[in-house]
């Protein structure tokens, strides 16, 4: 009866291949197919937790509801709810969003690239998007894994709640779970375990898990470094455009600060209960954050703050105390980056070699982006180089050429081989030679 069954189980995969179909893979919660490309498998949309709405909204993730019959994950599902993108604003709408997808609260789903061929377990990445922790989707034009998976690399990119749903602290939600606000961290750290748990399933390695993210992505990863929660669960990390030590994002605002703002937030949405709260819409719930972001003067308030169980200290206080996840590093910015997420990598690197043998890298990505005459982003802006560390250049509108597909290829290289071997293929930064790959045409 046994030979029967991995008869009938082989006959499957056989049959689901044939069919340009992915191999079917056993997860947590039920069974997934994806689908056949040229050069890999994708699964498209696996959920990784239970959907964070009703009483569940502001809440840690739960794990994934069980489904019954095979689930085909052939498209992308949901992206957290945000403000709708302008295609045309000539920044980033222009840039990445040129249609939004679909948004909704239930978008806890990651995606899987899976090479077709490989010997023994593959390297897994899994990728953490940015967007000021209240925009974007892990399936953004930009991002893709078929050029990775080609290079052996399995990757992940996750979906996570933003802004008001993603980061809102308040007292009574303090008072309910005992933190409150570092949602989106959870979910980020509730992926990973997930990818731990279940990548072998995949042909995965789950001892050789990079993690990596750009902006608020890589402020995430950061985070993640330092996390309680996440420690022992990764083997390297990049920090793509989040400063190093001293820099922009210092995830330093305690929980009673937190609680602060939100209650403030809450009193401009007029809301009186946790019950009123949780039957607000995701739109009257930003047109608060709107009124708050006025009132103070500053758009980007919503973020990581120390809750003392996810975070317990700052970056800075984990990298200058030893506590930071002991791991090779991998950290740059671009050229033209945003004001303080280029900065403090060196400095870090002095702090890291006080406490740790293990490497750190740096890198600085000099590439104007060539452009049609249209308005748009000039130079090697802040999110630039995502079209080229994922070998999307084919996906934009600008006039890439030769010399790009050479410098993504190298990039992708890069990465990948970090992911592999916690090497970029440069050499280590250290105080006695401080280096910076400079990645040009």
């Amino acid at each position: 009866m046994k030979n029967f069954f991995l008869f009938a189980g082989a006959l499957l995969l056989l049959i689901s291949c044939t069919r340009g179909g992915a191999p079917v893979v056993e997860v947590e919660g039920g069974r997934v197919q994806g689908v056949a490309l040229e050069r890999c498998f994708v699964y498209k949309g696996i959920p990784y937790a239970a959907p964070p709405v009703g009483e569940l909204r502001w809440r840690a993730p739960q794990p994934v509801e069980p489904w019954d019959t095979l689930m085909l994950c052939d498209h992308f599902r949901n992206a957290a709810p945000q403000p709708a993108h302008n295609p045309a604003d000539g920044e980033y709408g222009t840039e990445f969003f040129s249609e939004d997808a679909p948004f909704d609260e239930d978008c806890l789903q990651l995606n899987i690239w899976v090479p077709k061929t490989a010997e023994g377990k593959m390297p897994v990445a899994l990728w953490i998007h940015g967007g000021a922790y209240c925009c974007g989707w892990s399936f953004e034009p930009e991002m893709d894994g078929e050029a990775w998976a080609e290079r052996g690399v399995i990757l992940v990119t996750a979906n996570y709640r933003l802004g008001m749903l993603g980061y809102l602290s308040h007292p009574w939600l303090t008072e309910e779970s005992g933190t409150s606000g570092n949602y989106g961290l959870m979910d980020q750290i509730a992926a990973l375990r997930w990818v731990r748990s279940n990548i072998a399933a995949f042909g995965g390695d789950p001892e050789r898990i990079m993690i990596f993210g750009q902006s608020a992505g890589g402020g995430s990863i950061r985070c993640m470094t330092i996390s309680p929660e996440a420690r022992g669960l990764f083997s390297s990390a990049a920090v793509m455009s989040a400063g190093g030590l001293g820099g922009r994002l210092a995830e330093s605002m305690s929980q009673e600060e937190a609680d602060r703002m939100g209650q403030r937030i809450i009193e401009l949405g007029g809301w009186q209960s946790l019950e009123e709260m949780r039957a607000a819409t995701p739109t009257e719930l930003w047109d608060a954050l709107d009124r708050y972001r006025a009132e103070v003067g500053n758009w980007m308030v919503l973020c990581p703050h120390i809750d003392g169980k996810y975070l317990v200290e700052s970056f800075d206080q984990s990298v200058l105390s030893g506590s930071i996840a002991d791991v090779p590093y991998l950290f740059g910015s671009v050229a033209n980056d945003m004001s303080g997420l280029d900065a403090g990598f060196q400095p870090l690197v002095e702090a890291r070699a006080a406490f740790s043998g293990q490497p750190v890298y740096l890198y600085k990505f000099d590439a104007p982006l060539p452009n049609d005459g249209r308005p748009c982003l000039q130079g090697a802006f802040h999110s630039s180089e995502l079209w080229y560390v994922f070998h999307t250049l084919g996906r934009s509108w600008r006039p890439f050429g030769e010399a790009d597909e050479a410098l993504s290829c190298r990039m992708v290289d890069a990465w990948t081989d970090f992911a592999k071997t916690g090497c970029p293929g440069w050499q280590r930064s250290t105080i006695e030679a401080p280096y910076t790959e400079v990645l040009r045409r």
